[in-house]
């Protein structure tokens, strides 16, 4: 397989939405607890990635294996039919990056406690039925709450823990403030699977799949998209109110005029090979942004 082909497979281009949830929750440790344990840190890194990546590779594998009635799917969408890859090979590469995955999970749990592995077992579980099982979550109208709970907060709160679990208690008052903290990631992240699913409408329908643009149809959904990323600026503004982020943040709102720019050449046409690409740079924009300016305001508070 070549590199080009795999990267597709894995659709490493929405990987933002892993990795910097994941540096976000590193930070807020550092910043709030001033905790950071390398080991857990290193393990946990290693592990979310290779489990994204199978969870996207078995989203692939189900399309394909699921779509026997729609040959045009197969040969000219799905990267599996598109590059002619045997589908047994994937789905042992697949279930070896899982397997790799739930070892180094089983070994932190050792590390951080049981609350980890319910944590863990949460997600391993979102990311089987995402695309597997008789009814897939990305198949169903609340694909896009699972997707950004899960990647936007889950991977936040469980980069908290694994650095404070010997210090802090995981209660509400751990819990609340990272919900809140994380709540523009989560929402850019379900306005991301909304955008995809936005492009796929027909092909969604073709294929039997009742996402939530089904049910709102593609005019709504689009301002669906927008109020997703306006409530996503307000759980920011109000976790810099609630001094639960620091001030640098404020930085993040320097790109709302970039965001704006390209979502509303999405609305204007939203097709998938055309303009889902500007989904995916809002995402990566609003996320980057966060992570460099909260970065900046860990180095102010260390001078400071």
């Amino acid at each position: 397989m070549k590199l080009s082909v795999f990267l597709e497979l894995v659709e490493i281009k929405a990987k933002t939405a892993s990795i910097f949830p994941f540096l976000l929750g590193t930070f807020y440790a550092v910043y709030h607890f001033h905790h950071l344990n390398w080991i857990n840190v290193i393990c946990f890194f290693v592990a979310m990635l290779l489990f994204n990546m199978s969870v996207d590779i078995n989203d692939n594998y189900w399309d394909y294996q699921n779509a026997t009635e729609q040959e045009e799917f197969r040969k000219k969408t799905n990267v599996i039919g598109v590059n002619h890859l045997n589908i047994k090979k994937i789905g042992w590469l697949d279930f070896s990056m899982a397997a790799i995955a739930a070892l180094l999970g089983l070994f932190l749990v050792t590390r951080v406690g049981w609350i980890l592995l319910v944590l863990g077992i949460f997600c391993f579980a979102v990311g089987f039925f995402y695309a597997g099982g008789p009814y897939p979550i990305n198949s169903l109208p609340v694909g896009e709450f699972f997707a950004g709970f899960t990647m936007g907060f889950v991977i936040f709160l469980i980069a908290v823990y694994i650095n404070v679990y010997q210090a802090i208690a995981f209660d509400w008052h751990l819990i609340v403030p990272i919900f809140i903290a994380s709540g523009l990631s989560q929402c850019a992240i379900g306005a991301l699977l909304l955008a995809n699913n936005i492009c796929d409408y027909q092909e969604d329908i073709d294929l039997n799949r009742h996402t939530i643009v089904r049910f709102l149809g593609v005019p709504k959904s689009l301002w669906f998209y927008a109020a997703l990323l306006i409530i996503g600026y307000i759980f920011l503004l109000v976790a810099i109110f609630m001094r639960i982020l620091p001030w640098s943040l404020l930085l993040t709102f320097l790109v709302i005029p970039i965001i704006y720019r390209n979502t509303k050449q999405f609305f204007a046409v939203h097709i998938k090979k055309k303009t889902f690409p500007l989904a995916v740079k809002n995402l990566f924009i609003i996320t980057l942004t966060q992570v460099l300016s909260f970065a900046l305001g860990l180095i102010i508070k260390q001078f400071s």
